[in-house]
């Protein structure tokens, strides 16, 4: 089969370094493959080599929900915190010494890759953790990713989460080309990483020197107990699987790794900004679990950031959407880590104060997380003698109101929050935002011009707008380089847009709840409160102590509630919205007369069960049961799977908490 013929000719050169044919002659095969494949694509299979040249068109990337959260993993810059999670880790798991994969932190981009079958049939980037874009097209032309695996003990489905990087090699002769053929040169291989992989033709993406580092895989363990056990089955089913990676169960050993590479990182091809540490046994991480954000098991320590000395040319004053005022340096640009900084977050009026910051100061400014700049440190050597001490503002740059700081607050706020333009437009563009209702039409400045045209001041707003009150409307757009573009309302757009008002208003009421931006009130806090108050006239009745009660919310959350819902433009609001048709009370189905069965009995699951946890914990869930993450004296039951951990066996048993299996868990809720 032509096919299989060049595979074998792509394994020789790019994982042996050998070459049987001439360029020449495997161009032709290649040729001749995608020219049988365009005559009859019902023979084309899954894992054709021709699917590393790519040639699809994607105008829009496919939004994806994934099979596993991507979460973040928590950081520091401190060995010392190093030292502390080390302590956490073995006082929850009850040991002595615990073994820790320490692996490079790729400076690149997250990718997720699903196998069915041993066919990679989808890859997703990270998004917003819960869904991502559609890629599969453009990874599939990166070599370094296997396109089917072939192996005995491999499962029926599994995910690979890995890194796409673009090697310092490879990018310097990228930009290259780039320059001579006029176009502008990016400014760090990362960034050419990115905006590759959602290039629209997926020809352009085989052409660029990208690479992927696979660190991760879900799914089935059966054929692996440990995080290192599973690289190493992943190397031996093709994934490329860095080499820099080790396994010590000292935590002097683990630090003594981190100041190795820190030292090294500059001799490595790619770049890395740090090392992440992981628990390696998978019995454990399962026993240390998860916070909403984050793994308990593994934490990354970052490499001190770059820095450089600039100009403080001036501050400026920006409005949240909660009124919160931000003070943002304007500074001389300066590159850093790659980048050209030109402004810099300086957060609150303490934290001028504390710099002592004044117009006209030479600072220093680093990229935190190599991400976001910050001033560190003003050069008082180089101050001028005439230079004046920083005075905060008193009134909104916005909308002149005088500004209020309560006690304990860090920030300045505007309580003007019905009618200054900033907040306005940011709570509507949180109303719209993919976590709450998820109008993805209305993005791209359309809020904005919708603003400046007086069509809409508030969420409700968006439900009175009919096609005639958009079709033509236009605005200037002017992009970070000073070059401007047209936004035009034309008839598809306008469509999208009255499409994706209407879905909205299938949203689940705590969608509803996180939209309307009442401050501390986040996308899991909403679900809470809704678990506990079902519909919005419930909650609204909900006194300040009864809101005290619900999981999760604290004195600052319930008074922010009873102040948005003691204030009679808040609640004219959401009788707008309600009377609009958006949701207001979970749905019939979410809640029916089976959901006291467990009533609010807290679960931890561990194991493998005939479900996946998830599916478990829905059940849970669904039954009015509460599903936690770690066992303690306030856990109802542990619902015992095979493999579970000794150690939480044994804590189990410890605090007297009833150990049940899958079956008596079924009879409890039949």
């Amino acid at each position: 089969m032509l096919s299989v013929e060049i595979s074998y000719h792509n394994r020789l050169y790019y994982d042996e370094s050998k070459q049987e044919i001439s360029d020449y002659e495997y161009d032709a095969l290649m040729q001749e493959l995608i020219l049988l494949e365009k005559q009859y694509p019902e023979f084309a299979q899954a894992d054709s080599p021709s699917l590393r040249v790519g040639g699809t068109i994607n105008k829009n990337f496919q939004q994806v929900k994934h099979q596993y959260p991507m979460m973040s993993l928590g950081n520091t810059y401190s060995m010392a915190e190093l030292t502390d999670f080390d302590q956490r880790v073995k006082k929850v798991l009850g040991q002595d010494k615990v073994a820790y994969v320490c692996e490079l932190k790729f400076d690149g981009v997250a990718i997720s890759l699903w196998y069915e079958n041993g066919l990679l049939i989808k890859a997703v980037t990270r998004g917003d953790g819960v869904q991502g874009d559609d890629v599969t097209a453009n990874i599939k032309t990166i070599r370094s990713i296997p396109l089917s695996v072939k192996d005995s003990h491999i499962p029926e489905k599994f995910e690979v989460r890995g890194e796409i990087v673009m090697p310092h090699k490879g990018f310097e002769e990228f930009n290259k080309q780039r320059i001579n053929n006029g176009e502008d040169a990016f400014a760090n291989p990362r960034n050419a990483a990115s905006g590759s992989i959602k290039m629209q033709d997926s020809s352009l993406v085989a052409k660029r020197p990208l690479q992927c580092f696979v660190y991760y895989a879900l799914g089935d363990h059966k054929y692996s107990q440990s995080h290192s056990e599973s690289l190493k089955l992943l190397k031996v089913w093709g994934f490329n699987v860095a080499d820099y990676m080790a396994v010590y169960s000292n935590i002097d050993d683990v630090l003594g790794f981190i100041e190795k590479w820190d030292e090294k990182r500059k001799e490595l091809p790619f770049d890395i900004d740090g090392v992440v540490l992981k628990v390696n046994d998978y019995h454990q991480q399962e026993e240390l679990g998860y916070t909403a954000k984050s793994p308990r098991w593994a934490i990354s320590y970052k490499f001190k950031a770059e820095q450089a000395s600039t100009q403080l040319n001036d501050i400026v004053f920006q409005v949240g959407r909660t009124g919160a005022i931000t003070p943002v340096a304007e500074l001389e640009p300066v590159t850093l880590a790659g980048t050209t900084v030109k402004r810099a977050s300086l957060h609150n009026a303490d934290f001028i104060k504390d710099l002592g910051l004044q117009i006209g100061d030479c600072v220093m400014v680093e990229k935190g997380g190599e991400i976001i700049p910050k001033i560190i440190e003003v050069d008082l050597n180089q101050r001028s003698a005439t230079s004046t001490e920083f005075k905060y503002i008193t009134h909104c740059p916005e909308c002149g109101t005088l500004l209020e700081r309560k006690e304990g607050q860090a920030h300045h706020y505007c309580p003007n929050t019905t009618h200054c333009p900033p907040q306005i437009k940011g709570r509507i563009e949180h109303f719209i935002s993919r976590k709450a209702m998820d109008i993805d039409s209305l993005g791209e400045g359309k809020i904005e011009l919708l603003f400046d045209k007086k069509l809409v001041y508030s969420p409700a707003d968006l439900y009175d707008l009919q096609a005639p009150h958009l079709l033509g409307l236009a605005k200037i757009i002017v992009n970070e380089d000073g070059s401007t573009r047209k936004m035009v309302f034309r008839e598809k757009t306008v469509q999208n847009i009255i499409k994706g008002i209407s879905d909205s208003k299938k949203m689940p009421f705590h969608r509803v709840l996180f939209a309307l931006g009442i401050r501390y009130v986040g996308a899991t806090t909403a679900k809470k409160l809704v678990a506990v108050y079902p519909n919005m006239t419930d909650l609204m009745q909900a006194s300040y102590d009864d809101l005290l009660k619900v999981d999760e919310v604290g004195e600052k959350i319930a008074e922010s509630l009873r102040m948005s819902f003691n204030n009679p433009d808040f609640i004219y609001e959401i009788g707008r919205l309600e009377f609009a048709g958006l949701q207001m009370q979970e749905e019939l189905e979410e809640r029916s007369v089976q959901d006291n069965k467990l009533d609010g009995k807290s679960f931890v699951v561990s194991g493998v069960f005939s479900v996946s946890r998830d599916e478990l914990k829905k059940q849970i869930e669904y039954f009015g049961g509460k599903n936690v993450t770690a066992l303690s004296g306030k856990t109802d039951y542990l619902i015992a799977g095979d493999k579970m951990g000794p150690a939480k066996k044994t804590k189990a048993e410890k605090n007297n908490i009833p150990i049940i299996s899958e079956e008596e868990f079924r009879e409890m809720i039949t």
